[in-house]
């Protein structure tokens, strides 16, 4: 019997339905000569300390760090019926394929339970980047060696064991240390979501201690006969911070007064150039969960879970927890039969037609940049968006909109820029004028300008030499802004950008080209894990701190909150996943590692500030109500800074 073993029950009914196994057996859907069962996400995790040990039952620092010698896995309590099920058919099988999702994760759920069911029988890989009839016949037929995806297996359970060495070692230690000062809360620390949080908090203290800076602009309307506009003072730099704003009120006083009394502006420059902007790219997960964060106000989790439902229950989009927005150059071939069912699908689409050119190859196709997944973008199954729940149209409008900007020409549009000269004074305008829509024309309506952003004023004809008359002017009194509290989109933007937020220029470079910190698949998860344990608060759309998260910054070591060295481990990972180093390496380095930490803490004298975050029992489990986020005063090492 062959055994497909997937990840979900609606992924084995999906696969089992285009296998021909239609009748429904124990946990499994069974077919002439094979079956198709599943998980329900992981059916087994790694075992908590005290099944190492009784006495870890009891939180001590005398038992810290806790290494374990060899590692246990055990059955999760909820699904054992399915774990039974899916046990049974492994030692039935001749062969088995995995169909978990494509991805580290999707691997480890079947892998670990091949390893704790000892099936020692062939495996295959199903890769499957999509889950309508067409795709799933498609991978189907070219099925994978399972040797080939097996180091992703290891990247997975090296992560898995290095998040149980920290949460498990720090969250105790950590935990008994505020307890030692009074506090009865449950203090959690993650490999993850302690550098996440620290980004945070590190925000909130810049906000915090910013002090505000005058300065001062003068917008001028200028006119001509064939038109008006407006044109802005340049302060002379030796009065100008880095940004070019004018810090010296009596220097902006003076040029306002000489360009009222002059009356008239001179054009001294006039530069017009066309500008040709490509198409983005299809949309990887978190720049998907940044644009809807910003465009639509979602939060990140909700991001990903229509995102999912839109890959798994309706079957119109290709899977989302891709880090790539690149395509394959074997994807292309699909492209008409693609874009005919989504001009079949939504009538909307008909006056995109004179402009798609179904043989046009944009950057976005380019195997070199093509890792285990491509970008997000529609299935040939599309159906009618009147089905869709409101904001699962907005997201796949979205996603949509990108696929189809591949197949549009380059947005292009006459920059003009003009420079004036008015009583010694030097003053510039900027214009734009649309000459090509190009892949514009696919972008949802209400999402085509940014929200807030300014109009864009266009220039009448201007010549060098040309005399403009000078109106009204206003002399704006204005002052420097703080940074903007992260938002869920733009915390997720740091968390793949972490490089932009490291000093040391070596491991800046080192950075550039890693995954920054956590996955596509777990980003969301860590935010949402924060907000759930109290540590974050949301204000609106913003993200703050709460005092415990303050507290728990400046008392964890350094090297844990910082975002450089989660980033660094996620490059080990991928260098276990490409098999350049052992898992067992990665392990006993962490364990090190984290037993110098937990040497190095065990003085600390902590205080935490604000109400307790949780149970014992519970320490990276369970949701709790986030307390009211209270920024405490900048520390005095922090310097105010500028927006």
């Amino acid at each position: 019997m062959r055994l497909f073993l997937c990840e979900k029950p609606s992924q084995a009914k999906d696969i089992a339905q285009v296998l021909g196994a239609r009748r429904r057996g124990d946990g499994c859907w069974v077919g002439q000569g094979v079956n198709v069962t599943w998980c329900i996400g992981h059916l087994l995790e790694t075992a908590p300390p005290d099944a190492y040990d009784a006495r870890y039952k009891k939180w001590a620092l005398a038992d810290l760090p806790i290494i374990p010698g060899q590692w246990k896995m055990q059955v999760k309590g909820k699904t054992a019926a399915q774990y039974k099920a899916v046990k049974r058919l492994l030692s039935e099988a001749r062969e088995v394929v995995i169909a978990t999702d494509a991805d580290r994760e999707g691997e480890m759920i079947a892998r670990e339970l091949l390893e704790h069911c000892r099936y020692r029988g062939p495996v295959q890989r199903l890769w499957l980047s999509a889950l309508d009839d067409a795709s799933i016949r498609k991978a189907l037929a070219a099925l994978k060696p399972g040797a080939e995806t097996f180091n992703l297996y290891h990247s997975a359970l090296g992560r898995s064991r290095a998040d149980w060495l920290i949460g498990m070692n720090m969250s105790r230690l950590f935990t008994l240390l505020g307890r030692q000062g009074g506090y009865q809360g449950v203090l959690s620390v993650g490999r993850v979501q302690t550098p996440t949080l620290r980004l945070v908090v590190d925000r909130d203290r810049a906000i915090a201690s910013f002090v505000p800076v005058p300065y001062w602009a003068i917008d001028v309307p200028l006119a001509t006969e064939a038109g008006s506009f407006t044109a802005q003072w340049q302060a002379p730099p030796a009065v100008c911070d880095e940004q070019g704003r004018c810090l010296q009120r009596s220097v902006a006083e003076a040029a306002a007064a000489a360009i009222s009394r002059a009356g008239q502006a001179q054009a001294t420059q006039v530069k017009v150039e066309r500008v040709r902007e490509a198409a983005p790219l299809p949309f990887d997960l978190g720049t998907l969960q940044q644009v809807c964060s910003k465009k639509l106000g979602l939060g990140a989790q909700e991001t990903l879970d229509i995102a999912q439902a839109l890959y798994e229950t309706y079957k119109l989009i290709t899977y989302p927890r891709s880090d790539c927005g690149y395509l394959p150059l074997s994807q292309h071939g699909e492209a008409p039969t693609i874009l005919r069912a989504l001009a079949q699908a939504d009538s909307a689409l008909l006056a995109l037609a004179p402009h798609l050119l179904p043989t046009r190859r944009s950057r976005a196709w380019n195997d070199a940049k093509v890792g285990a997944h491509h970008g997000i973008i529609p299935t040939a199954a599309a159906g009618a968006l009147a089905r869709l729940p409101a904001k699962h149209q907005a997201v796949y409008s979205l996603v949509r909109a990108r696929y189809l900007a591949q197949f549009l020409p380059d947005h292009e549009y006459d920059r003009t820029r003009a420079a004036f000269d008015c009583a010694g004074q030097r003053l510039q305008a900027t214009g734009k004028v649309v000459a090509e829509p190009g892949w514009k024309r696919a972008l949802p309506e209400a999402l085509a300008t940014a929200r807030g952003a300014p109009p864009v004023q266009a220039l009448p004809p201007l010549q060098p030499g040309q005399w403009c008359s000078v109106g009204k002017l206003q002399l704006k009194d204005m002052l420097t802004q703080p940074p903007k509290p992260y938002t869920e989109g733009d915390l997720i933007g740091a968390m793949k950008n972490v490089a932009k937020l490291v000093d040391d220029p070596l491991l800046k470079q080192k950075l550039k080209e890693t995954t920054g910190i956590g996955t596509e698949a777990t980003r969301a998860s860590i935010i949402q894990g924060l907000l759930e344990r109290g540590y974050l608060a949301k204000q609106g759309k913003a993200l703050a701190a709460t005092p415990a998260a303050f507290s728990l910054i400046d008392a964890v070591p350094r090297a844990i909150a910082d975002p450089g060295t989660t980033a660094i481990w996620e490059q080990a990972l991928d260098m276990v996943q490409s098999g350049e180093m052992p898992l067992e390496a990665f392990v006993a380095k962490q364990s090190a590692w984290m037993s110098k930490q937990v040497q190095r803490c065990m003085g600390l004298q902590l205080s935490i500030s604000g109400p307790a975050l949780g149970k014992k029992k519970a320490w990276g489990k369970g949701k709790r109500k986030a307390p009211s986020a209270r920024r405490p005063p900048a520390p005095s090492r922090k310097k105010p800074r500028e927006a």
